[in-house]
């Protein structure tokens, strides 16, 4: 039977399909954007860097969001998880798919798309993340707010980082969260293909991007 937790009346799996789907869009919306606007001139030896930086995000963001999922599993919406990750973020897979949209908005060549990509990505997970908070909240009490108010909403604190003596770790969940990181390399592949279709004139060049 699925679990359905009513959290402030509306129920959890809608919260995530709305959160999903507002991602959904404004990717679309980027990527429509960027198929009519090129990136600045640059050094190649900028663009380079800028480019393996952006390699380096995303695959970070892939590994990371792999090595939240064997600490939290199933155990999400079950219990209240404070150790690993969770203990130096509260949100380390929201932490690290921003990491992923940051290194796709490298990719891009430009510093203004990357910095548009990463605000529209915070702005639908701070959404998530209030609903979240507003859920734990209610079914763990003081147990949480006393979490709340030592570990960081979103930006790591490694100060805090403390282990449990018998992890269970969730393999499963997290071998499955590496199909998420198709959607990373995925929007990354759309991108270079985007470029080459500019390139060779298949594509409008409308605006040239600032920076």
């Amino acid at each position: 039977m699925r679990l359905e937790i009513i959290m402030n009346n509306v129920r959890v799996p809608f919260l995530q399909h709305y959160r999903i789907n507002a991602l959904r869009a404004l990717g679309g919306l980027a990527f429509c954007l960027l198929s009519v606007t090129s990136a600045p001139p640059m050094l190649p030896l900028v663009n380079a860097i800028l480019e393996i930086i952006g390699a380096l995000a995303i695959f970070l963001a892939i590994a990371g969001r792999a090595w939240s999922l064997f600490y939290i599993g199933g155990r999400k919406n079950a219990e209240l998880v404070t150790f690993g990750p969770y203990s130096i973020t509260r949100n380390p897979l929201y932490f690290f798919s921003l990491v992923g949209i940051a290194g796709i908005g490298a990719q891009t060549g430009s510093l203004l798309s990357m910095a548009v990509f990463v605000l529209a990505g915070y702005l639908a997970f701070d959404m998530a993340m209030r609903g979240e908070e507003a859920y734990l909240s209610s079914r763990y009490g003081q147990g949480f707010d006393d979490y709340r108010m030592v570990v960081p909403r979103l930006w790591p604190d490694l100060s805090l980082w403390r282990e449990c003596e018998d992890v269970p770790l969730r393999s499963a969940r997290a071998v499955g969260s590496l199909r998420d990181g198709v959607v990373f390399v995925g929007a990354w592949l759309a991108i270079d293909l985007v470029r080459l279709a500019q390139a060779g004139g298949l594509l409008p060049v409308v605006w040239s991007l600032p920076i």
